[in-house]
Parts: structure tokens; C-alpha cells; sequence
């Protein structure tokens, strides 16, 4: 027992094994970064300032931006710092709050997902009745469900985990803190703790893929029942960025929380987690910016208005 001590500092091991390499991947990340942040914000922007993109639709992609520039800098920020300097510790207080905030943005990933594909559902199923079902109302409680999700698993999961005694070594075999890497250096059993957060994670992902599938099956069927091959292809283009978002980040999450441990490896796991943690929240907005013509016309719209002031007060001075 004299060995554990509940509030000295973690040292997390990083990314990677070879630091050969180091400068290399430091670049790379740090440009996912810098287009992750950039996409995202102009994403939440272009929504906020072009009418035509005030619709239900896009109320929801804001908030997904949103969820991804908060997940990215949760953990990029602190990792990009750990490779270029010899002190790659975190503190007690800091692995807490990084646990939360990742929790809490996955979970509402989760939900928020599920959501769209409902959205999705509406507008495919119901385009008549899907300025009524859809509204303003009904959107700001899909969207304030989404978080409060999210923030509830973060509340659940974050005082458990960093209540369990931690003994010997200190080192966390990942590049941050998520809940499997720190539960390795714990020194007492936590089996009990495994299961219910492998239960509650089930269940995180059950209800939005079980709301994802309903609603894509009456799609299909809808879409099987139309006559006209411009209808079909403009619900499939409706859909599609989403069904590719979606087979990206569940893939992931499925992997990291729903495989049995005895299917990990900590590289494995380091992979994944970068994927999800760094990849995922760079491509949802560039997924949905190349797929819709409507964000890509508010962009150049927004891009022509810059050039012509530019262009104006050139020739005024």
C-alpha cells in the first residue's frame, strides 16, 4: 500500500517507438490539426453566416464541427507538445479533465450521429411535413439531448476511473488518456469497473446504430418505391456523406470500446485512437464540404465578397 499514490503525475509514453521518425509524424499532425480546426470553424461559419444553409440539416453538422474542434484539441494539442520536449508528464487533475472531455465529445458524437440519420429519415420520408417535424424547437432539443449524452458519460466514467488506486509504475502507454491505457496501471481489480463501462458503452452505440438502421431501412424503402432516377439520386447524395462519416467513426469507436481486450495490443490501440482522436474530426468536414454543392457555393460566395472588398479598397487607396 505504500507503494500508491492517488495524485502524482502520469507520464504518457506517446505515439510512438521509434523517435526517428519523430519529426516527421510531428509534421503530419500537426497539419491534420491546422486543417482540422480551420475546416471545422469555416464549416460553423459558412453555416451561421449563408441563409441558404439555415436549415435543420446544417443546425446539426454546426454542432458536429463543433464536437470536433472541442474532441481534436483535447488531445492533439498535448501530444504535438510531448514530442518536442523531454517532459512528457500529466498531471492527475489534467488526465481527469482529458478523460471528461473526450468522453463527452465522443458520447455526443454518438448520439448526434443517431440523430442526423433521423433528420435524414424526415427529409427523404416526410420532405412535405419536415419544416414542421424538423423545426427550430425540435432541433435545439435533438442538439441539447446530443450533449447532455455525451456529458452524462463523461460524469458517469471520469470519477470512477480516477478513484481507482494506481501503484508502480506511473507510465501511461498511449499518447492520452484514455480510460483502457490508464486502468493498466491500476492495483486493484477492476474487472467489475471493465464490465459495466464495457455494458455502458454497448449500449452508447447500440442506441444510435439501432436508430441509424431504422432509419436508413425506410429510406431505402422509400427510396426503392420512387419512380423518378433523379429523386433516387438526390436522396443517395443527401445520405451518403453521412453513411461515410458514420462507417468511419463507429468502426473506430466499435474497436477501441466493444472488442474484447484480448483483441488489443497497445500499438493497435495507439493507432486506432490516433485515427479516431486525430484523422476522424479533419475528414467529417471535408467529407460533408466536397459532397454538398450548397457549402461549397457559400464558401466561393463568401471567397468572391473577400476579393471584390480586397479588389475595392486597393483602388480607393
Amino acid at each position: 500500500m505504500k507503494n500508491i499514490t492517488l495524485s502524482s503525475d502520469f507520464i504518457l509514453l506517446g505515439l510512438l517507438v521509434n523517435n526517428k521518425t519523430t519529426g516527421i509524424v510531428f509534421a503530419v499532425i500537426f497539419a491534420i490539426f491546422v486543417v482540422a480546426v480551420t475546416a471545422n470553424l469555416v464549416m460553423i461559419f459558412l453555416i451561421q453566416v449563408d441563409s441558404r444553409l439555415h436549415t435543420p440539416m446544417y443546425f446539426l453538422l454546426s454542432q458536429l464541427s463543433i464536437m470536433d474542434t472541442l474532441f481534436i484539441c483535447t488531445t492533439v494539442p498535448k501530444l504535438l507538445v510531448d514530442m518536442v520536449s523531454k517532459e512528457k508528464t500529466i498531471s492527475f487533475v489534467g488526465c481527469g479533465i482529458q478523460i471528461f472531455l473526450y468522453l463527452s465529445m465522443i458520447g455526443s458524437e454518438f448520439f448526434l450521429l443517431g440523430l442526423m440519420a433521423y433528420d435524414r429519415y424526415v427529409a427523404v420520408c416526410n420532405p412535405l411535413r419536415y419544416p414542421v417535424l424538423m423545426n427550430r424547437r425540435v432541433c435545439l432539443l435533438l442538439a441539447a439531448g446530443a450533449w447532455f449524452g455525451g456529458s452524462l458519460d463523461g460524469f458517469l466514467l471520469t470519477p470512477i476511473t480516477m478513484n481507482v488506486p494506481y501503484c508502480h509504475s506511473r507510465n501511461i502507454n498511449h499518447f492520452f488518456c484514455e480510460i483502457p491505457a490508464v486502468l493498466r496501471l491500476a492495483c486493484a481489480d477492476t474487472s467489475l469497473y471493465e464490465t459495466l463501462m464495457y455494458i455502458c458503452c454497448v449500449l452508447m452505440l447500440l442506441i444510435p446504430i439501432s436508430l441509424i438502421s431504422i432509419s436508413y431501412s425506410l429510406i431505402l424503402f422509400t427510396v426503392h418505391r420512387m419512380q423518378s432516377a433523379e429523386g433516387r439520386k438526390k436522396a443517395f447524395t443527401t445520405c451518403s456523406s453521412h453513411l461515410t462519416v458514420v462507417s468511419i467513426f463507429y468502426g473506430a469507436a466499435f474497436y477501441t470500446y466493444v472488442l474484447p481486450q484480448s483483441f488489443h495490443t497497445p500499438e493497435q490501440d495507439k493507432v486506432v485512437s490516433a485515427f479516431y482522436t486525430i484523422v476522424t474530426p479533419m475528414l467529417n468536414p471535408l467529407i460533408y464540404s466536397l459532397r454538398k454543392k450548397d457549402v461549397m457555393g457559400a464558401f466561393q460566395k463568401i471567397l468572391s465578397r473577400c476579393l471584390s472588398a480586397q479588389k475595392v479598397s486597393t483602388s480607393d487607396a
